[in-house]
């Protein structure tokens, strides 16, 4: 006959094995769930790692298919810092004596822009003069992109006609003074509307200040003007 003691061992042992079972169950099932759950996120990361490739090569694509922009004409201020920048290391106590237009073939000076620009600066402790240019592209044999230089000169100093002026008077740029003059010629520029104009500036004892001088046509028949570089204003 059992007893009640054993009655009860068999009872526990039966409990103990349903509760390992229950165990087992659930473990069986958490790790199912953890095993999905894991290939989803593998999945994920797999199809973004897929599509990175593609939306870098679309962006890639989409830049190469921009066409260059061609070269064009710049303002005088645009060129002048450029050269001013490399003619600084030739010599720091530099100033400049002129500024002017130039043309380069296949470029349409225009507006007070042109495809190339050429300045003049002058050095007190070396009694120097030196010609820098700058260009938009390259032409033939003598013109280059970018800065060019040329051989240093000697300088005996300002005169009454052409004496040399700081950046701080170089306010007003070649569009500007365009603007100004051509108001001024509009006139004449009703006659001969075909004139292109070309730009000097530089500084006399007798002006206050450097000017612009906007040429149309030649000095026999054409018009000038001249604007203060300074203030923009027409000099009379």
């Amino acid at each position: 006959m059992p007893r009640r003691g054993d009655s009860d061992a068999a009872t526990n042992i039966h409990h103990a094995r349903i509760g390992a079972g229950v165990i087992w169950v659930w473990c069986y099932m958490n790790k199912q769930v953890l095993l999905t759950a894991t290939a989803i996120v593998a999945a994920l990361v797999l199809s973004a790692c897929s599509d990175a490739p593609k939306t870098a090569a679309k962006a890639e694509t989409e830049v190469k298919k921009e066409p260059a922009k061609a070269p064009e004409a710049v303002t005088a201020q645009r060129a002048f810092y450029e050269m001013y920048k490399l003619a600084r290391g030739w010599a720091p106590d530099l100033v400049t004596l002129s500024v002017a237009s130039g043309e380069v073939p296949n470029i349409k000076n225009e507006a007070g822009k042109a495809g190339l620009w050429t300045a003049v600066f002058v050095s007190s402790s070396r009694r120097e003069a030196r010609r820098f240019s700058y260009a938009v592209l390259d032409s033939g044999v003598d013109i280059r992109k970018g800065v060019n230089v040329s051989n240093a000169q000697a300088w005996g100093g300002a005169t009454t006609t052409s004496k040399p002026f700081s950046n701080s008077e170089f306010v007003v740029d070649s569009d500007a003074a365009y603007k100004a003059a051509f108001e001024n010629a509009a006139d004449w520029l009703k006659k001969h509307p075909d004139q292109t104009a070309t730009f000097r500036l530089g500084s006399a004892s007798r002006f206050a200040a450097p000017v612009w001088y906007v040429m149309w046509g030649t000095t026999k028949n054409g018009y000038a003007a001249l604007v203060n570089a300074t203030t923009g204003v027409i000099v009379k």
